[in-house]
């Protein structure tokens, strides 16, 4: 893609325009008829292409020819030229997709003119991509959970495929994080990485948001489709995908191809599809609001992102990443977590999963101090027994009990927080909280404490649970 294809039935002119660019420093191809031209594009695209709307003994004019060029190689410019113009055929043309028309005989200095504002917008418009894709290569995964390690194993395995994937996890888990990995290790690294956030679109603009469309007054909009093309289109919570929107996207997956709201021509397009939920989409089958053909489309590989109380023995490590980022892009101060923290985050609840962590970490930096470590004080659920100083407030139930009952109750508590909070390792937890490990096993076998492995970590509840 780095010269300008001049297609025009007339030897003379084509050769004319292909002199004068090379005196220019363009590189130049010719082409006298539709076959020609196809074959040239197909072979190479061109960076720019000048088109004659009007081809002698050709199968298809310069309108058929811009359709097919601008829908498989949206990406290339093309500049229409005709002896025959009038308004109907420009606006015809600029609505296929031209980036110009222009009338023969023209003036060399505008053509001139025309091509290199037309060679800057493709520029530029590359370097847009460009750096959008760079930005989604970014996706970290943090985190030495059994739990989580299992999941980035299997994400390695299906970044070497072109596999459909369906990510699943509670709302904050890092789906899309998970989502990003795969795109950034696969082959499609360097193409688009392209977001519907399926909840966030009204169900009346779904269609034109993905498909894009075509009209009169507004001429083409490509979608979010046509934007990805090449790449990946990453479907976040499908299942607020609009029940009508959901057939069309099916049969997507199957031609590779749509048609544009408003439009007639097929747009293909060679694209992976991974999708996420946090809901029960077998659930979503049962109540119709979700096509069990598209289900089984999306779901070829199913990956479970685990949440982050699934991986407590991560989160010191996660928010120390926070922390560095935080500093590294909005300047904020770069603070470590002080140990008493770093036990408290990991026993509190995170309803809201990796997102509720990064938006504490967050909060904490910009209202806490400007230095030293990140106190447990200045962590929310630390109020009462900071402002208490430091005793334990009982709960009325535990409060209610016998002292016999209520330290077993405490010990019962206590004990599956730290297993918890180390990941179900019983050495770590023996370790903690001054026991041999010996001794802790007996102590959880009277407490009736038992540790099973759930989502591929290891957990502790009581043996009623």
């Amino acid at each position: 893609m780095s010269d300008i294809l001049i297609v025009d039935d007339e030897r003379d002119i084509r050769e004319l325009i292909s002199d004068i660019l090379q005196d220019e420093g363009y590189a130049t191809r010719m082409a006298g008829n539709s076959d020609d031209a196809m074959s040239a594009v197909n072979d190479d695209p061109p960076a720019l292409m000048i088109l004659d709307i009007w081809l002698k003994d050709s199968r298809m004019d310069g309108i058929d020819i811009l359709k097919a060029v601008k829908r498989d190689n949206p990406d290339v410019p093309v500049v229409i030229i005709s002896g025959h113009g009038n308004i109907e055929i420009a606006v015809a043309a600029i609505k296929q997709g031209a980036y110009d028309f222009i009338e023969k005989p023209f003036n060399i200095d505008q053509l001139l003119v025309v091509i290199r504002r037309a060679m800057e917008t493709s520029r530029l418009r590359r370097e847009n991509q460009s750096l959008r894709r760079k930005d989604t290569q970014k996706a970290e995964m943090i985190g030495n959970a059994p739990a989580y390690r299992a999941m980035l194993g299997q994400l390695d395995k299906v970044t070497k495929s072109n596999g459909r994937v369906m990510l699943t996890g509670p709302a904050g888990a890092g789906k899309e994080v998970a989502a990003r990995y795969i795109h950034g290790h696969s082959s499609r690294a360097d193409a688009p990485f392209v977001v519907v956030n399926c909840a966030g679109v009204a169900p009346e603009r779904m269609e034109e948001v993905l498909f894009g469309r075509e009209s009169a007054e507004r001429g083409l909009e490509p979608g979010l489709l046509e934007e990805a093309h090449g790449g990946v289109i990453y479907f976040d919570e499908v299942a607020d995908m609009p029940i009508g929107t959901q057939s069309k996207i099916l049969r997507v997956l199957v031609d590779q191809q749509f048609q544009r709201v408003g439009g007639a021509d097929k747009v293909r397009v060679d694209l992976r599809v991974i999708s996420s939920t946090s809901r029960d989409l077998e659930q979503a089958i049962q109540a119709q609001t979700f096509r069990e053909e598209l289900y089984h489309r999306l779901n070829v590989v199913p990956i479970a992102v685990p949440a982050l109380e699934d991986r407590r023995e991560d989160i010191p490590l996660l928010a120390a990443h926070f922390i560095a980022a935080m500093n590294a892009h909005q300047g904020l101060p770069l603070r470590e977590l002080s140990d008493e923290a770093s036990a408290l985050m990991q026993t509190m609840s995170w309803p809201g999963n990796v997102r509720q962590l990064k938006n504490l970490i967050e909060r904490v930096l910009i209202l806490g101090d400007s230095t030293g470590p990140i106190e447990a004080r200045e962590l929310p659920g630390d109020d009462d027994s900071a402002a208490d100083g430091g005793r334990v407030i009982l709960s009325g139930s535990l409060a209610s009990l016998p002292l016999r009952e209520a330290r077993e109750a405490f010990e019962r508590e206590y004990l599956l927080t730290q297993i918890n909070r180390f990941g179900g390792n019983i050495s770590r937890t023996a370790h903690f909280v001054g026991m041999e490990r010996s001794a802790l096993h007996r102590k959880l076998k009277s407490l009736g404490v038992v540790t099973t492995v759930k989502s591929g970590s290891r957990v502790a509840q009581t043996e009623d649970d």
